[in-house]
């Protein structure tokens, strides 16, 4: 957190050092991306390394070649290498098999390098420190974002909510972990179905679409119907009683119909938006984009971390 910090200022000030220089970085992409990608190249170049990118259909991983003997390959050509698909255990077999640093980039289970951009623009937007603040992230809180930001306030000691139906609750053996983590931090962990509980006093609310990349469209009408109470609109934002809450949101967001996707749930379900409402979106008490920014300066940090001179 305070490497990326000050990276990000010294890229705002021009004074930046290329910590990598000559190193080689492959970005494995199973699932599109495009903050992800953006940020990783960026970071990369910005520090001096060379990038090569793999997409969905650019290697024979899973097809013609296993990831185990993939990754014994691809080890002796790269110095680091990101990875975001779909299951968790790609990732850990990469990083076993690899010899050089692997970054999660997202799966199925987990999103740490969104986590670390959220946790960064928190920081930066509030006066008090992580610890003293509280923040609740509402809707599919089981998903990787939900788990993610769960594991990542509970590790820096904060106040951390989930509000979501129950069927979509974490593992009890993933909440009992994190409980073990709370315990010696200092955290905070509420995970309820009641809104108006989980978001009173919140500094921060977040959210996330309701049905992940690469799931079945036809879980819509399903997960519509579980999770519109948890939609987060003007009335749930007022229910902090903090006029000074802020909305965050990983992106990307179907706050209206200006999409592919959002027109044909509009025309199937009648619904303009859905975990957030355009007037939420637009209002100046969201800090998407801070956040969104913040994937490069918190990427480039990991980077820097664990391959930089």
């Amino acid at each position: 957190m305070q490497l990326s910090a000050e990276l990000k200022a010294a890229r705002y000030t021009g004074t930046e050092v290329q910590r990598l220089k000559g190193k080689q970085v492959a970005l494995i992409f199973e699932k599109d991306s495009t903050r992800t990608r953006s940020s990783f190249e960026v970071a990369a170049r910005q520090q001096g390394a060379d990038v090569t990118y793999i997409g969905p259909t650019g290697s024979h991983i899973g097809y013609k070649e296993s990831m185990k003997d993939t990754a014994r390959f691809l080890g002796r050509l790269y110095d680091g290498i990101e990875y975001r698909g779909f299951a968790q255990q790609k990732v850990e077999q990469l990083a076993q098999y690899a010899g050089v640093p692997v970054w999660n980039g997202l799966t199925d289970e987990a999103h740490p390098t969104q986590v670390l951009a959220d946790l960064l623009t928190m920081q930066e937007h509030s006066h008090q420190s992580l610890e003293q603040v509280s923040f609740c992230f509402l809707g599919d809180v089981g998903g990787n974002m939900g788990d993610s930001l769960m594991i990542g306030g509970a590790k820096l000691g904060m106040d951390v909510r989930l509000a979501g139906p129950r069927e979509c609750w974490p593992d009890p053996e993933r909440i009992e972990e994190v409980q073990i983590v709370a315990r010696e931090t200092g955290a905070r962990l509420t995970i309820t179905d009641e809104v108006e509980t989980a978001v009173k006093d919140c500094d921060f609310l977040h959210t996330d679409v309701w049905v992940s990349m690469g799931k079945s469209p036809d879980l819509w009408g399903e997960r519509i119907q579980q999770m519109l109470p948890y939609q987060v609109n003007s009335e749930l934002m007022a229910l902090t009683g903090n006029p000074q809450a802020k909305f965050m949101h990983c992106l990307p967001a179907l706050h209206n119909t200006e999409t592919t996707l959002g027109l044909r749930i509009y025309e199937q379900y009648g619904l303009e938006a859905l975990e957030v409402t355009d007037e939420v979106f637009e209002a100046n008490a969201t800090i998407i984009f801070d956040q969104a920014e913040n994937r490069l300066h918190t990427i480039k940090a990991i980077m820097v971390a664990t391959l930089g001179d």
